[in-house]
């Protein structure tokens, strides 16, 4: 249910950006206040994504004021601070929808609106994509301007800094927003500060500057030194000096909460030429309270009452497979002095909170570089450590190549315990971890395992990290069925799967959690259910044996059916001369939309009834 826009009447006077630029500026600090207020509400109803848009309701509206959006291209990076950007572009009235099946995306999505120039998700790639943008719009030659904001952990990422040097050296006009919400420099913010920013933005300083050079360009030691001089100057007052070597004009800081000062040092930047850079100060989860005090947990909530003092209790159910790896880690940790952890910017996310506290020599946090932490547990490999790489599906991704030259190729021991893999649900299509199997199946030296449940997690860690070579255990978000996990660690046998049922005719192969939604369909049908274990290797004498003993073999996979493991399985099989029917059973040739898990299996044929139904289908043909 959507929220009453009559209690928010300033906020309903700006459907659209075209709407909001026609306010007077005294109106803009009520309009913020409403517009906060409206996505606190909205996100505690729908759940979603809260902190970070609550912070940045001022730098939105700014943006908005002073761009002519769309004409101009505004490119968030991530994407989760634009629930404003979305509120103010014409999709007020679908918020409640947000996440959901069928609802709006959770990020800034090109097929969602002509306000997102850029489909996002992942971090970092603002930058880039905004220079690509901004040389178009040259060639294009009607004055369009683009403008990237990026959070200040986004910055971390390697190719935030390349797109960052080569906007430098091409000198294309781009504004670069570095959104920094963090405390180590909050004493910077103020009146002088602001100030400064709005006489550095503007037309007397940029005229003095750029005059200066033409007459300094006849004589190179006086122009040196004078660029000296500027640097000296600048950096003893603001923190500008790296984004000035990669050559673009710094400004700030800003106070990030003052609609009115953003907007006149705004409306000064969009008259630059070349690439400018502002600095803005924000506060994460600014004007609630609660969100303040914790950023990270209201990161992204589940539904709750915003008049409360803290987010609800989880129920306590089962423990997800985040926090079985990170019992693992601990555990393992102590038993060996070798283990190395690693995460790029993900300890909450990947469950390694405790192994962060009690091994803090051996933890290390690489923020946003999944590429570096590859290479990082590479070296340490190299030196004898047992480095585990603790990474979500969809990010290692980005590490792909680190992953076959500095770790498979060098047959290096590292561990990648790869979280999220398969539907992750709300978050979409920029999340789901639907290519882990397919591009690591067909990577030399690599052992693959997925576990069916917890303890099956547990023991191929264990497996995992015995090896002198690169392994990988993939798990889904979330809980497994329920099995509790042995204390005791055991060494799995490489390359073995485990048959759970006998029958007849069908043999159910299951590749990870799909187990228990095949047992009842094995039940049903009297059909030979096998948990494999392993991708990689195959257990290829249990596959010759059902194949020998059965007239259909059907491969289960939350995963991209296209080089996944039922592709494995019939690779096999013609290795095998072994000529046998095979339904395979994943994820489609598409990227998969947002909702529930349970939703999307239902929608792809991998609930229980949806895979009796398609078996059946298959035995009708």
């Amino acid at each position: 249910m959507s929220l009453n826009i009559a209690d928010y009447p300033t906020l309903a006077q700006a459907n659209t950006p075209d709407e909001l630029r026609q306010l007077p500026p005294e109106k803009l600090p009520e309009l913020c206040a409403e517009l906060r207020d409206f996505l606190l509400r909205s996100v505690s109803r729908s759940s979603g994504h809260l902190a970070s848009g609550l912070g940045v309701v001022e730098l939105t509206v700014a943006l908005h004021y002073v761009y002519q959006t769309p004409f101009d291209r505004l490119v968030w990076d991530v994407g989760h601070q634009a629930y404003p950007h979305k509120i103010l572009t014409g999709r007020r009235d679908r918020m409640h929808t947000i996440r959901q099946k069928d609802g709006l995306h959770p990020f800034p999505w090109r097929e969602e609106s002509e306000y997102d120039p850029l489909s996002v998700g992942h971090s970092s790639t603002s930058i880039g994509a905004a220079l690509g943008m901004a040389i178009a719009a040259r060639q294009e030659g009607k004055g369009r301007k683009a403008v990237a904001v990026i959070g200040d952990g986004a910055l971390t990422a390697g190719m935030a800094f390349e797109a960052l040097n080569h906007a430098g050296d091409l000198h294309e006009d781009l504004l670069v927003i570095l959104n920094d919400n963090e405390m180590s420099i909050s004493e910077n913010v103020g009146a002088l500060n602001n100030h400064l920013a709005r006489w550095l933005s503007g037309q007397l300083y940029t005229t003095i500057r750029e005059g200066g050079k033409k007459v300094l360009s006849g004589l190179p030691p006086v122009k040196e030194l004078a660029r000296r001089a500027e640097e000296h100057l600048k950096g003893m007052v603001i923190p500008g000096t790296l984004f000035e070597e990669f050559g673009f004009n710094y400004i700030g800081p800003v106070d990030g909460h003052d609609v009115n000062a953003l907007i006149r040092t705004l409306r000064n930047m969009r008259q630059l030429k070349g690439p400018q850079l502002l600095h803005v100060m924000t506060k994460k989860g600014k004007g609630y309270e609660p969100a303040e005090k914790d950023p990270i947990g209201y990161h992204g909530v589940p539904k709750f009452n915003p008049d409360d003092e803290c987010l609800p209790k989880s129920s306590g159910g089962k423990p997800g497979f985040s926090a079985i790896f990170g019992r693992w880690l601990c555990d393992m940790a102590a038993a060996d002095e070798r283990l190395i952890g690693i995460t790029p910017a993900m300890r909450e996310g990947s469950g390694m909170v405790e192994f962060s506290q009690q091994f803090p020599e051996r933890y290390f946090d690489v923020a946003i570089a999944e590429q570096h932490a590859v290479t990082l547990a590479a070296g340490m490999a190299i030196e004898g450590l047992k480095p585990v790489v603790a990474i979500y599906s969809s990010f290692l991704q980005r590490a792909y190549d680190q992953l076959i030259h500095d770790v498979a190729l060098q047959n290096l021991p590292v561990l990648f315990a790869i979280d999220r893999a398969g539907i992750v649900g709300a978050d979409g299509q920029t999340h789901q971890g639907a290519f882990d199997i397919s591009a690591l199946r067909t990577v030399p030296n690599m052992t693959l395992m997925v576990p069916s449940d917890e303890n099956e997690c547990r023991q191929m860690l264990y497996t995992g990290f015995l090896l002198d070579s690169p392994a990988a255990v993939r798990y889904p978000r979330g809980a497994g069925n329920g099995t509790q996990p042995q204390p005791a660690m055991t060494a799995l046998a490489v390359g073995k799967a485990r048959v759970m049922r006998r029958g007849q005719r069908v043999a159910l192969l299951a590749f990870g959690t799909l187990l228990h939604q095949a047992a009842p369909v094995a039940e049903a049908l009297d059909a030979t259910l096998a948990d494999m274990r392993f991708v990689k290797p195959l257990d290829e004498v249990l596959l010759a044996e059902l194949a020998a003993s059965h007239d259909l073999l059907v491969t289960l996979e939350e995963g991209a059916l296209m080089g996944g493991a039922g592709s494995a399985v019939i690779e096999a099989l013609q290795r095998l001369r072994c000529l046998k029917p095979v339904l395979t059973l994943g994820l489609p040739d598409r990227f998969i939309e947002q909702g529930t898990q349970e939703e999307i299996l239902a929608a792809y044929g991998l609930d229980s009834a949806g895979i009796r139904r398609q078996i059946e289908a298959f035995l009708a043909g």
